[in-house]
């Protein structure tokens, strides 16, 4: 720190006037390092009553304080023929423009912006020090009207005042640029890993997907050879356990298929045009219902265009609506429902069932990759598709959610830019 003109350390009393005694033993600590003599006090009140019973060199406040904040210590203290020459930093967050009128109109002579550290204010007290030795104090600035922010104030603090605190005010500000700048920085080089991580990891999901299949291919082959050319030399058991295997790579190649798929979505690039909603829930609806056991009793209402991915959002819809189908099966009369609304910048749609429903308590997993809140023996599935529709939606800008009520139903959101996505 520069010495240069600076008052003798020995003669400084600084009074800090802070109501967070953590902050206040901090201030306290690294102004008596530099061998400055500090008092302390809770709020703006018992600082004021210290002031007057013994004159300080400076005086550093916080703005919020219980029953006389910092702006008002600094106009009292000004407005004191015997404390008015005392320089008075206040310190704030700075977070509103209004901050640095309140502090022209109190007649403040220099901010520290929270949080600092330990340089950055000693270099503010040394400032107000050397200043402190310039100032004409005998000459109170003529006043001038000034309009903010369709408010009108009167500011009496003379000219070196004024310059002080708006430097100050310029120090701060450029110092929050800069950790501004740093936060920008560690952001990116955190995107960049993490886009390289899940690049790897979807390259390594489809190359263990894509290699499993021939073993896979292998088991499901001889165990067919094994059930139909060497079916008498098998007892019901040994039928049965065949049998167990052939389901079971049936099983693992859906799983396969499905996480094959997932992985392609993150390579996919989206080419986005307008698509006929309508039309495409309807082309939809007819090979899901196709394929079901049961069909359902669909009403769709209108639904409007979407600037999408056709080819993905046709994924959305099967997904979504093939669920809708299976979850409502076992109900007497399944029913679902298919609509749309508007959400400001968003078109939102809807699909609802009356089907087996969810605990909205796992809402978090539903759309987790092999995340299941139903067993096989209930319902087949491999947990991947909410998994895709989440993940397109939001690939598009988009948004996902889903509410529901064990066996009365579950109705699922996605929420679409009107004018497309990223």
């Amino acid at each position: 720190m520069s010495t240069t003109a600076q008052p003798t350390i020995q003669t400084v009393e600084v009074l800090v006037a802070e109501d967070s005694p953590t902050q206040a033993q901090s201030l306290q600590h690294i102004l008596e390092k530099q061998g400055y003599h500090v008092t302390v006090t809770a709020n703006g009140r018992q600082a004021l009553e210290a002031a007057r019973q013994r004159k300080p060199t400076i005086i550093i406040s916080d703005v919020v304080m219980p029953e006389m904040n910092g702006y008002e210590l600094s106009r009292q203290v000004k407005a004191d023929s015997k404390l008015g020459d005392i320089p008075v930093i206040l310190v704030t967050t700075l977070s509103d423009p209004q901050d640095v009128i309140r502090g022209l109109e109190c007649r403040a002579d220099n901010f520290i912006l929270k949080p600092y550290d330990e340089r950055y204010l000693l270099s503010r007290v040394e400032f107000a020090l050397i200043n402190r030795e310039m100032r004409q104090t005998d000459q109170a600035g003529m006043g001038v009207e000034i309009f903010f922010n369709g408010r009108k104030h009167f500011i009496t603090a003379d000219r070196l005042q004024i310059l002080n605190l708006l430097l100050s005010t310029y120090d701060a500000a450029i110092q929050r640029n800069k950790e501004l700048n740093h936060s920008q920085e560690d952001l990116r080089l955190l995107n960049a890993q993490l886009e390289a991580a899940n690049k790897e990891l979807e390259s390594f999901s489809y190359s263990v997907s894509h290699d499993l299949r021939a073993p896979l291919r292998a088991i499901d082959g001889f165990s067919q050879m094994l059930e139909e050319d060497h079916a008498a030399g098998l007892d019901d058991e040994g039928k049965r356990l065949i049998r167990v295997v052939r389901d079971s790579t049936r099983k693992m190649g859906q799983l396969i298929d499905d996480l094959l798929a997932f992985s392609r979505l993150g390579r996919k690039p989206i080419s986005t045009a307008r698509i006929d909603t309508g039309k495409l829930v309807g082309e939809v609806l007819e090979e899901v219902q196709a394929a079901a056991e049961r069909r359902a009793r669909v009403v769709v209402g209108p639904l409007p265009p979407a600037c999408a991915d056709a080819a993905l959002i046709r994924q959305v819809w099967i997904n979504l609506l093939s669920n809708a189908v299976k979850f409502s099966g076992n109900r007497d009369n399944p029913r679902i429902e298919v609509s749309a609304y508007d959400d400001g910048a968003d078109t939102v749609y809807c699909v609802k069932d009356n089907g087996a429903g969810f605990d909205m308590r796992y809402h978090d997993r539903l759309f987790g990759v092999f995340q299941r809140l139903h067993g096989d023996e209930e319902f087949s599935g491999t947990g991947v598709g909410l998994a895709i529709v989440r993940r397109v939606v939001m690939r598009h800008g988009g948004r996902v959610w889903a509410e529901g009520k064990v066996n009365e139903g579950a109705t699922f959101y996605f929420a679409l830019p009107k004018g497309g996505g990223a």
